[in-house]
């Protein structure tokens, strides 16, 4: 392939013309190529470029490498915009991989940049021999049919004009053009998963099948193809499936287990997505570990998984960024006539009078003649239990919670009305058969749940 073709490609992958991009350029001869190939088409397609570069700091050249480019840019015409970034420190203090740290920097970097520009794409130089990398990185790290589908050449405001390329078309392009650039010598750092996949694994795959690459770019256009099927299916179930957003997001087991597996591990991780933001560092055990939640015998059971956590709540799974924070216990003193204050923010209010208003589930009606000093409102306690109005013998509140699918969270939440060691009312919930108000048992003790 020559330059021609190689020019082709990337203006048949244009998403519009007249349209502002930013171009990401490492130095390197992909980069380099690119630039200069947009470069060329600036007249005839009617865009407009700027350069970003991103110093990792990982070599003691790589201050080089950003005047190179800056030199580069200034010559071609075109404004240059460069930031440095100590990556192994960042890796080490966020216990991440070199690779890892440097990917999430440079995003980081190239949207906040092109926000500021007003870009409307993000060009980078991922080419076929990179998209086959991917895609092996992937199969080895355990991910799903929808990783598998790896990079794709336009994502939102991410183009990749050259991934359909071979390196060696590029290579020609760079030498057809008299092109300089600099090589990175990590490049060649076997320390590097991706480069021992690059120099030494992927040879001997080509050549068990000298169109081993070729194959694998078919594999991923494919998977691509049904993931954009699978995408239209999620959007139109997961809304219905989404019980409330108001808290992460709470998705209705009974209706993910009515899904076929195919379509439920998928909506799975579109909750993942959602509440995340991306999908870094997800894989199929991890989907595997969620779903295993909705068959498990436990009604209640959570997950910490890599930048979420995720838990089944009886008939809900519950996706949040990090876990709720657990209610610390509360024991408070309550006088009959007075009110006092939740750590939830709610009040309990008391009032004494003569007459009978009528209960609900959160207000409940005492005889005051009946009720043993002193009056407390605290938190449940393991062992607690009391005697239901309306049923015979004592309940464990453990089995009450259960039996009315109460939430851990909100267990530790529930105020408990008490009178000596008597548990009177579940506040909002039930109530005990003592000190059950008459009209005939003198003054009567209302207390109120308000919010």
């Amino acid at each position: 392939m020559g330059s021609l073709p190689l020019k082709a490609s990337v203006v048949a992958s244009l998403p519009k013309e007249d349209c502002h991009i930013l171009v990401a350029v490492s130095g390197g001869v992909d980069s380099v190529v690119l630039l200069h190939v947009l470069h060329s088409l600036t007249a005839d397609c009617g865009i407009s470029l700027s350069v970003a570069h991103l110093d990792h700091q990982i070599r003691r050249e790589s201050s080089a490498d950003a005047d190179f480019v800056r030199q580069l840019s200034r010559r071609w015409g075109l404004s240059c915009y460069i930031e440095a970034c100590d990556v192994p420190l960042l890796a080490k203090e966020q216990h991440l991989s070199l690779e890892m740290a440097g990917r999430q920097v440079r995003r980081s970097f190239l949207q906040q940049l092109a926000g500021d520009l007003d870009a409307d794409l993000i060009a980078l130089a991922h080419h076929q021999d990179d998209q086959v990398e991917t895609f092996l990185l992937r199969l080895l790290r355990g991910s799903g049919l929808s990783g598998l589908a790896a990079m794709r050449v336009l994502s939102g405001i991410w183009w990749r004009p050259l991934l359909e390329c071979r390196r060696v078309d590029i290579l020609q392009y760079a030498e057809a053009h008299q092109l300089t650039w600099v090589e990175d010598e990590s490049n060649c750092d076997h320390r590097f998963l991706r480069n021992r996949l690059r120099t030494q694994i992927i040879p001997q795959l080509a050549e068990i099948n000298p169109v081993f690459s070729s194959s694998v770019g078919r594999l991923t256009r494919q998977c691509q193809v049904e993931e954009d099927y699978w995408r239209f299916e999620v959007e139109r179930h997961f809304d219905s499936l989404a019980i409330s957003t108001d808290d992460g997001i709470r998705l209705d087991r009974s209706s993910l287990l009515q899904c076929h597996q195919a379509l439920r591990l998928r909506l799975l991780r579109e909750g993942l997505h959602r509440v995340r933001g991306d999908l870094q560092a997800i894989e199929t055990i991890h989907l595997g570990a969620v779903e295993g939640l909705l068959y498990a015998a436990r009604s209640q059971a959570q997950l910490d998984l890599p930048g979420c956590w995720v838990a089944r709540r009886y008939d809900v799974l519950w996706i949040r960024q990090k876990a709720p924070v657990v209610a610390e216990p509360f024991d408070l003193s309550l006088i009959p006539g007075g009110e006092v204050a939740l750590p939830d923010g709610r009040v309990i209010r008391t009032t004494i009078g003569d007459e009978l208003e009528g209960e609900s589930l959160g207000v409940a009606e005492f005889s005051l003649t009946e009720l043993l000093p002193p009056l407390r409102i605290r938190s449940w306690q393991p062992g607690d239990q009391f005697e239901p109005l309306g049923m015979s013998g004592h309940k464990r509140l453990k089995r009450f919670f259960a039996d009315n699918k109460v939430e851990l969270e909100v267990r530790s939440t529930t105020p408990l009305l008490v009178a000596g060691e008597t548990i009177l009312w579940i506040v909002g919930m039930r109530r005990s058969r003592h000190a059950t108000a008459r009209h005939d048992a003198g003054s009567t003790l209302r207390v109120e749940l308000l919010n």
